[in-house]
């Protein structure tokens, strides 16, 4: 990759599976199409609860349920024992939707294609709760899954709010002068809670899951009293020196592929190595399309990255 274009294209056109569940999502609407209706539904809705993990997990994986800091965290191993890697894994959901369904199935594709043992911590969300809980528990994951892996057998990833989660835990333990993991996966990481390059609301119309005007809500009740600036909750204004090897995921049809650009440019310039992977035509968090050719191509980039 240039340095004038610090991204791959994987494929310069959508899948014909991909193309269909983009008009499917579309057609179904999003969670996150109207920051109005967010700002209304607040006062109305039940507590909010994590998708139960699926049955069927017990006969494919070895399953772990433990706690940190007084929140859930489920660790899925392979049938044959520990992964040689761990990756820690946050869920999206624009950090104010729980662990949904459809997450699940985006879990285990991981672990299956990489082998790896993959920890997901069930976080609370605003607005129910600041930032705070949700960073003491990652950092009690990490502290967890480090005494028994070693950080160099240790790679952060989420998709959206949870590749944010993965970034800013690494941005803080490094500033803590903590250890850190080998490597950083990103899947469409949401890295500016305020989202203020005008170039995202030129793909707003094509972005079948994100509003930008949602997305800025969603950050100003994250950000908290730290500021929608702070390098915590927006990695793309943060000082990237040391941070370990950074593979980011994006579809071309995602509100985050502009920022992911800066921010891997950004990566780079600071001699962080650095790879954006971005797929024509691809939704956001097109990855939890198992099925489709894009999703399985990524799940295949990162068991090279984390081989490499």
């Amino acid at each position: 990759m240039s340095a004038e274009q610090p991204f791959e294209l994987r494929f310069a056109k959508p899948s014909l599976r991909m193309r269909l569940m983009e008009w499917i999502i579309a057609k179904r609407g999003s969670d996150f199409g109207d920051a109005q209706a967010i700002r209304a539904s607040v006062p109305i809705r039940k507590p909010p609860r994590d998708a139960p993990m699926p049955g069927r997990f017990n006969a494919r994986f070895q399953v772990e349920h433990w706690e940190a800091e007084g929140q859930a965290v489920v660790t899925l191993h392979p049938k044959a024992g520990r992964g040689e890697w761990h990756i820690i894994y946050w869920h999206g959901g624009g950090f104010f939707l729980p662990m949904f369904k459809e997450h699940w199935p985006l879990v285990a594709a991981m672990a299956e294609h990489t082998g790896a043992s993959i920890s997901v911590p069930l976080y609370n969300v605003v607005p129910e709760h600041d930032y705070h809980p949700a960073n003491k528990q990652a950092d009690a994951v990490y502290e967890k899954v480090a005494a028994e892996w070693g950080d160099d057998k240790i790679a952060l990833s989420g998709d959206s709010a949870g590749g944010n989660m993965a970034l800013s835990l690494a941005l803080q333990r490094r500033d803590a002068g903590k250890s850190l993991p080998a490597k950083l996966i990103p899947f469409a990481p949401w890295l500016d809670m305020g989202l203020r390059d005008p170039a995202a609301r030129a793909i707003n119309d094509v972005d079948v899951m994100l509003d930008v005007d949602s997305i800025i809500l969603l950050g100003r009740w994250w950000a908290g009293n730290r500021g929608t600036d702070h390098p915590y909750a927006s990695p793309l204004f943060a000082d990237l020196a040391g941070l370990p090897p950074i593979a980011i995921f994006q579809g071309r049809h995602d509100l985050f592929v502009i920022d992911s650009r800066t921010f891997t440019a950004k990566a780079r310039a600071a001699g962080v190595p650095a790879q954006l992977y971005e797929y024509e035509g691809s939704p956001h968090v097109y990855m939890a399309l198992t099925f489709t050719r894009e999703a399985r191509d990524t799940f295949a980039v990162v068991k090279a990255f984390l081989d490499a």
